[in-house]
């Protein structure tokens, strides 16, 4: 998604002090949108990234609308106002043992990695994850799916 907010609109990423890494509440900022049709106000999604894009300069563009943004992971759902591209910037699609194996893996090649935020239960590696993302994500693909590619899509049955 970062790239291609620079290849089609020269918005550039950004390095962060610290990897983002865990899971993190998203809001709706825009309502009545279908690709986010049965969300709740609310809902959680993975990220781990070194990288960002500014909300700033995603609003700098009147082509851009943010339809979902984390106070720590921020900006995450972005489209065109005609809704033909659409970026996410965070990891819906995660098993629930995704963050957990790239936890190790950092830390079995000596990397200074923090445990993955809001994902162990009581933030305790020796815990199982907690997944609190998978009813969110299974309805964003869903409805990208319905609205945004078979509605969308010319066919023709003969």
């Amino acid at each position: 998604a970062q790239a291609a907010l620079y290849h089609y609109y020269g918005i550039e990423k950004k390095p962060l002090d610290n990897k983002l890494f865990g899971v993190y509440k998203h809001t709706v900022v825009e309502d009545n949108v279908k690709l986010l049709r049965g969300f709740d106000d609310e809902f959680y999604v993975p990220h781990s990234r070194y990288t960002y894009v500014s909300k700033e300069d995603i609003l700098a563009n009147n082509e851009l609308t943010i339809l979902a943004e984390s106070d720590e992971a921020g900006p995450n759902i972005i489209t065109t106002k005609t809704g033909d591209r659409i970026f996410v910037m965070g990891h819906s699609e995660y098993d629930s043992d995704t963050l957990k194996l790239e936890y190790e893996r950092d830390i079995q090649r000596g990397l200074n990695i923090d445990v993955p935020n809001n994902y162990f239960r009581d933030d305790n590696p020796a815990n199982e994850p907690i997944v609190t993302w998978r009813g969110h994500a299974n309805l964003f693909f869903s409805n990208w799916l319905n609205y945004y590619v078979y509605q969308e899509t010319p066919f023709s049955l003969e």
